[in-house]
């Protein structure tokens, strides 16, 4: 078979889609900030689903979060919906056991990735399962940032109203999202699946390309698409994410769009989670500052989204981390897309976090104290492991 050589943007072109072959058009989107808005939505597509779940998430949390989602797997895996879950073994440390042998005796299929157990031959303490997936039927699938969890869930419920960002996506893509649900499933069970058939074009629908790594194959696929991205851009990039710590290429691409006097502008996390990720972050400030992209700290509850928007019209949303663990380590998936309606709705979301978020400026940055500088240094040269 002939190798096809695909064509990388020219800087200032405005072409997003060097790998436009690998979209799929007829989609519908919708964007989610918030659990409140994500988890109903989620559960209503589980409800409705007829013949097919599968349910992909780093954490499956064992507090009433998680447990909603797990009863609800089961109540339609009862009913005849062919049911499967994937959940990582580290990230659902706090799953109890009971839950997933309750899902297994209502005839859900479940597969843990990569379980805390060091005495097994190959055990990938450092592989991890990132993604954020669910497929119903085949036809209606989601992605991107929130865990099912707590965290993630309003403050009136006892959650922590973490700020994020999901996608829905109905029609072909959603398709696409299960066959790659499918693949790690097959990985790591030897087992294939019959697919649902892929739903119909939404006319005039969004062009959505899906975008998974894999444990050894494609793993830069991700960090290639926003690179392109980047080099193409002419008037404005717009990036939240919650693990900022970008290799030389992202940092490159993001201070040569600057340069071309394209408005670069970076939201991240001003309360963290993990302070050591957090601190190797800041250490990335004084190189991006001083080469003109502006940098937003939140300053609301923990800032957890990985999302992207360059020229109101190349969009990402997804797992997907700008540090080395995402580019390396974990599987990941994220939703790109090319369409004008969903890129404004997540530029406004953006642009309102940016009146809770504290700019960052080169003078003030630079005044900070010195025991800052040497934590900050000390954790980025562990950015590798976090």
């Amino acid at each position: 078979m002939r190798r096809v050589l695909r064509r990388r943007p020219r800087p200032g072109s405005g072409d997003f889609a060097w790998d436009l072959a690998d979209y799929t058009g007829g989609n519908r989107l919708a964007l989610y900030v918030r659990g409140e808005d994500l988890y109903p939505a989620m559960a209503e597509a589980m409800e409705d689903a007829k013949s097919s779940i599968s349910l992909e998430t780093y954490i499956l949390g064992g507090d009433k979060t998680g447990r909603t989602f797990a009863e609800l797997l089961a109540k339609k895996s009862r009913e005849g919906a062919r049911a499967r879950l994937i959940y990582d073994s580290v990230g659902s440390l706090g799953l109890d056991p009971a839950v997933v042998t309750r899902l297994r005796n209502a005839g859900v299929e479940v597969l843990e990735y990569h379980p805390v157990a060091p005495w097994r031959p190959r055990w990938a303490w450092n592989r991890r399962d990132h993604r954020k997936i669910l497929v119903c039927d085949g036809r209606v699938g989601f992605a991107g940032g929130m865990n099912l969890c707590d965290e993630h869930a309003p403050s009136e419920l006892g959650g922590q109203d973490w700020l994020d960002a999901h996608a829905r996506v109905e029609g072909p893509a959603a398709f696409e999202l299960e066959r790659l649900f499918r693949a790690t499933w097959y990985a790591h069970t030897g087992r294939w699946f019959a697919l649902d058939g892929a739903c119909p074009p939404v006319p005039g629908g969004a062009k959505v390309r899906i975008v998974g790594n894999r444990e050894f194959l494609r793993r830069l696929e991700i960090r290639a698409a926003y690179v392109a991205a980047l080099r193409a851009a002419r008037e404005e990039v717009f990036i939240a994410n919650s693990y900022f710590v970008p290799g030389w290429r992202i940092r490159s691409a993001l201070a040569q769009a600057a340069a071309r006097g394209v408005d670069a502008r970076v939201l991240v996390p001003g309360k963290p989670d993990v302070r050591a990720a957090w601190h190797a972050m800041r250490s990335r400030y004084d190189d991006l500052l001083s080469r003109g992209v502006r940098v937003f700290e939140w300053q609301g509850a923990m800032l957890h989204a990985k999302a992207v928007v360059v020229d109101g019209l190349w969009s990402a949303v997804g797992s997907y981390n700008l540090d080395h663990r995402s580019l390396q380590h974990n599987l990941e998936v994220n939703l790109h897309s090319l369409d004008r309606a969903f890129a404004a709705e997540l530029r406004a979301r953006f642009e309102r976090s940016l009146q809770g978020a504290r700019e960052i400026t080169l003078q003030d940055w630079r005044r900070r104290p010195w025991a800052d500088r040497l934590l900050e240094r000390v954790c980025a040269s562990f950015d590798y492991f976090l």
